[in-house]
C-alpha cells in the first residue's frame, strides 16, 4: 500500500489501540464494566479509528456534544484483521457497501491544530452484525484518556503543540498481510 495510506498506530505483538469518543454515560458505563455496555449501541455501526490525532479533529479534542470523553480501546490484532478481511471501502461500488459487515474509510491525517496532512488515516466502521463480537472477543481493555486529552488541548490552544505531543500515544506503521492491503486500497 502506498505510504500516504498505510495504517499508523499504537500497536504491540497481540494488539493494537483503536479510538473512539463518547459521551459520559457510555463511557462511564463501558469503564466500570471493562467493556461495552448499555447505553452503548450494539443496533448501529460503530467507527474506530487507530489514528489519535484524526480522532481529535473529530471530536474537536472532546468538546463535541456526545463525544466529551475519549477511550483508548486496545483490541487483539487477530479481531482488527478479521474485521479488515471484511472491509469494503466507503467508495466502491454503492451495493456491496451496504452489504458489507464492516466499512473502510480513508481521510487526511490531521496535525494538532487539525490542519489536513498529506497521508491519510484509515476509519474502520464495525457494522451491526459484528458489534458483539467486537465488544465480547476482540477487545482486550479500555482506559479513559480524557484527562490526557484536555491536558494535551490546553497545550495546543496555548501554543505549545511540541509539549502537547508527549501526551499523545506512540504511533507507528502496522504492517498488514498483503491480501488485506489489496482489499482496503482506496478506489
Amino acid at each position: 500500500m502506498a505510504p500516504q495510506y498505510q495504517i499508523r498506530a499504537d500497536h504491540d505483538a497481540r494488539t493494537i489501540v483503536v479510538y473512539q469518543a463518547y459521551s459520559p454515560a457510555i463511557a462511564d458505563a463501558a469503564l466500570r464494566a471493562g467493556r461495552f455496555v448499555a447505553p452503548f449501541s450494539f443496533r448501529r455501526m460503530t467507527w474506530i479509528k487507530p489514528s489519535f490525532l484524526w480522532l481529535m479533529h473529530r471530536s474537536n479534542w472532546a468538546r463535541k456534544p456526545g463525544q466529551e470523553r475519549v477511550l483508548a480501546v486496545r483490541m487483539t490484532r487477530e479481531g482488527w484483521e478479521e474485521a479488515l478481511s471484511q472491509a469494503v471501502p466507503t467508495t466502491a461500488d454503492p451495493e456491496d457497501v451496504a452489504r458489507a459487515a464492516v466499512h473502510v474509510q480513508w481521510d487526511p491525517e490531521r496535525s494538532p491544530r487539525g490542519a489536513a496532512l498529506n497521508h491519510y488515516s484509515i476509519q474502520v466502521g464495525i457494522g451491526r452484525h459484528l458489534i458483539r463480537t467486537f465488544a465480547d472477543e476482540w477487545i482486550v481493555g479500555l482506559a479513559d484518556l480524557t484527562p490526557q486529552v484536555r491536558k494535551a488541548a490546553a497545550l495546543v490552544q496555548g501554543g505549545r503543540a511540541a509539549q502537547a505531543q508527549r501526551l499523545f500515544p506512540p504511533e507507528r506503521v502496522y504492517a498488514l498481510p498483503p491480501a488485506l492491503e489489496d482489499r482496503l486500497a482506496p478506489r
